[in-house]
């Protein structure tokens, strides 16, 4: 099998689980080949290192935590599997050119695409108090 082959699932790796703790040689693994091979072929094969394309994953996946749900920077960071927030906002900076909170502060909040079950709607729109008398069963007063 060609290296490219090899590489595609070394990338498919990465855009699966892009949230775990995968470095070069877990990547290269997955390629059959060495560490220091598969980071040169990765790099010539899809024009960036492995760990810029895991990065650059795990921010646009950040980003769209950002722009749709109301969960904490710091949730989101872990989410994503970064492990510090500072190096996560300097990070999401340089590729954005906002910070992450600026970022989310640019769309509309979340609530406001929240889709709500028309069942839920019913449940929670109903009389809270009854206009009616029911048959509390027998023997009851």
């Amino acid at each position: 099998m060609p290296s490219a082959r090899h590489l595609l699932r070394a990338k498919d790796l990465v855009d699966a689980r892009y949230q775990d703790a995968l470095d070069v040689p877990a990547l290269a693994r997955v390629a059959h080949l060495s560490p220091s091979h598969c980071s040169r072929e990765f790099r010539r094969a899809f024009g960036e290192t492995p760990h810029r394309y895991l990065l650059t994953r795990r921010l646009e996946r950040a980003a769209a935590l950002l722009r749709n749900t109301d969960r904490g920077i710091m949730e989101i960071c872990l989410a994503v599997g970064l492990r510090s927030v500072g190096s996560f906002t300097t990070s999401f900076a340089r590729a954005y050119g906002v910070t992450p909170t600026a970022y989310r502060a640019s769309f509309p909040p979340a609530s406001r695409y929240a889709l709500i079950p028309a069942c839920v709607l019913r449940a929670h729109g109903r009389p809270q108090h009854r206009t009616f008398r029911e048959d509390d069963g027998p023997g009851r007063p």
